[in-house]
């Protein structure tokens, strides 16, 4: 599995222990960068945007985004047509963002994630699969809502 990983500025440290965790699982990891200002600062919405398009380009891809708060760069993930971003706090979250909703980006707040959980984050995530079901019915009510925009 190819998996992005990007972050804005408050997520840098954070970032390089998400990169070395997924490198374990034995993931192809492509490390995306935004574009510095002159104050060294990224903007979320450049490095969402570019995860969440490479993440939609084939269902063997997978995202993972990094900010200081996690919500902004939900919310710019998702714009994108076909990406599903969630922000998760826990193991539990992550896990149920698969198996319920089939998220392909996990978000992460580099403030409010306890950087012992983060191994126990990105396992439950990458581990869990997509249940379908009653879940691929709400699913597909997102996806006509998202082609109905």
């Amino acid at each position: 599995m190819k998996v992005y990983v990007g972050t804005d500025h408050r997520g840098v440290d954070f970032k390089k222990q998400v990169l070395n965790i997924i490198q374990k699982f034995g993931h192809e990891v492509v490390d995306v960068e935004g574009t510095k200002d002159s104050d060294g600062r990224v903007d979320y919405p450049e490095v969402a945007c570019k995860v969440a398009t490479e993440v939609v380009q084939s269902e063997d891809r997978r995202g993972v985004l990094i900010c200081m708060s996690g919500i902004g760069q939900a919310i710019a993930a998702n714009k994108v047509q076909g990406a599903y971003a969630a922000l998760c706090y826990n193991a539990e979250a992550a896990a149920l963002s698969r198996q319920h909703n089939n998220v392909n980006i996990l978000v992460l707040s580099s403030k409010f994630t306890e950087p012992d959980s983060l191994e126990d984050i990105l396992t439950a995530w990458f581990s869990a699969e997509f249940e379908g079901g009653r879940h691929q019915k709400r699913v597909d009510l997102i996806k006509k809502i998202e082609g109905e925009q």
